[in-house]
């Protein structure tokens, strides 16, 4: 559920946040499963800038999230539904029969006092529930999928996300990622059923730039305004209100939006890029070509 504030200050007017009142506080039951969390300022160990407009948030804790869903065949009741500053999904915390705690990313739809399990035998299909690709039905959506058996989930763990298992075959799952991407990944890889949750985090307005600041967010500014020590800046005018003339470049001249990815062993899983929007092609005549 969304929070919209009376206009009382031109921030306010346009600031649109996610409810949180719905959720739970934290306990000494669930502090316990958090560590104090460093930030690095966008730092590497020599202590050198590595990631810019980075610094100055506020203090927050690491809640160790259970990815690996390992605890099989033990029922667990959802005791509590929190916040988690450390991502945009909420967590819920478990306790198990055996009197384990664990958090796990809280699925859309779950509610405290539900029964969640995981394992390969006798695991009803319903959220939270984790168990290998090769049990789940066709057209079923699912988040945290592992890549490699036993290491914990990779895909589908921010809030909203939803992926949707398209069958199998020799030994392999196709699954349906939201960017449009098909790729396969082994049948005995785990997933969580159903979408995780707060999806209405996409929609959320800071509305000012102190909350950005809290965030470790710092500003950043055009290339275009900026002195001669930047590739796009230089010229004369109205501060700086020209193009480019190029492609994009960081300060240090390096081209900006080139594919990142150097992995060719893993090309041949993937089926399908994901969509990207172009513009259409227009012939001479002027007509649109769909």
């Amino acid at each position: 559920m969304l929070k919209v504030y009376k206009p009382t200050t031109p921030s306010r007017r346009h600031t649109v946040l996610v409810d949180t009142r719905g959720l739970d506080k934290r306990t000494k039951r669930s502090k316990r499963l958090s560590k104090s969390l460093k930030g690095a300022t966008g730092r590497n160990v020599r202590g050198v800038i590595t990631v810019r407009h980075k610094g100055g948030r506020q203090k927050r804790q690491y809640r160790q999230i259970d990815f690996k869903r390992d605890k099989y065949s033990v029922s667990g009741v959802v005791e509590a539904i929190e916040f988690d500053p450390n991502r945009s999904a909420n967590i819920a915390l478990i306790k198990y029969t055996d009197g384990e705690r664990r958090y796990i990313l809280s699925p859309k739809g779950l509610k405290r006092e539900a029964q969640v399990m995981s394992g390969e035998k006798d695991v009803p299909i319903k959220p939270g529930n984790a168990m290998p690709m090769k049990k789940i039905p066709v057209g079923t959506f699912v988040h945290n999928v592992e890549l490699n058996k036993g290491k914990g989930g990779i895909l589908g763990r921010s809030a909203g996300a939803a992926i949707q298992i398209q069958g199998g075959d020799k030994k392999y799952i196709q699954l349906k990622m939201q960017s449009g991407e098909i790729r396969l990944v082994r049948e005995e890889n785990f997933a969580t059923i159903g979408e995780v949750g707060n999806e209405d985090h996409q929609n959320v307005k800071l509305g000012k730039a102190g909350r950005k600041r809290n965030m470790g967010i710092r500003p950043s500014v055009r290339g275009t305004a900026q002195s001669d020590s930047h590739p796009h800046s230089g010229g004369q005018g109205k501060g700086g209100r020209h193009g480019t003339g190029g492609p994009a470049k960081t300060p240090w001249g390096k081209r900006q939006g080139t594919k990142t990815r150097r992995n060719k062993r893993t090309n041949k899983y993937i089926i399908k890029r994901k969509t990207t929007r172009r513009r259409p092609k227009v012939k001479k005549t002027g007509k649109t070509v769909v």
